[in-house]
């Protein structure tokens, strides 16, 4: 989390907001935006998404340093190749997923 905690401190420096008015924007204490910006806490869903949208980010810029790049590019070839496919093809290959996915959540 630290990771992630630095790169919302270093979007919401670029965006111009200090830890007290970035807080105040998303209704936090300036306290846990430290906290959040250190590593040492974790932000809810809600509360990731309210910092993003007020300093202007995208999730991807955030969590870039945290999801590994390999799977990211690996995901992004498997898209583009999907998404080549007759939509009747696309269609077939996702329900082939959706039941190997099911499979594996039991």
């Amino acid at each position: 989390m630290r990771g992630i905690g630095k790169r919302i401190q270093k979007m919401r420096e670029q965006a111009e907001f200090t830890q007290e008015s970035l807080a105040e924007e998303v209704d936090i204490s300036a306290s846990y935006l430290s906290a959040i910006e250190r590593g040492v806490k974790t932000p809810t869903l809600d509360t990731f998404v309210r910092i993003l949208n007020a300093i202007g980010a995208e999730p991807n810029d955030v969590l870039a340093e945290v999801v590994p790049l390999e799977r990211k590019e690996k995901r992004s070839q498997l898209e583009e190749r999907i998404g080549a496919l007759p939509l009747r093809k696309q269609k077939k290959v996702l329900r082939i997923l959706e039941v190997i996915i099911e499979e594996v959540e039991k």
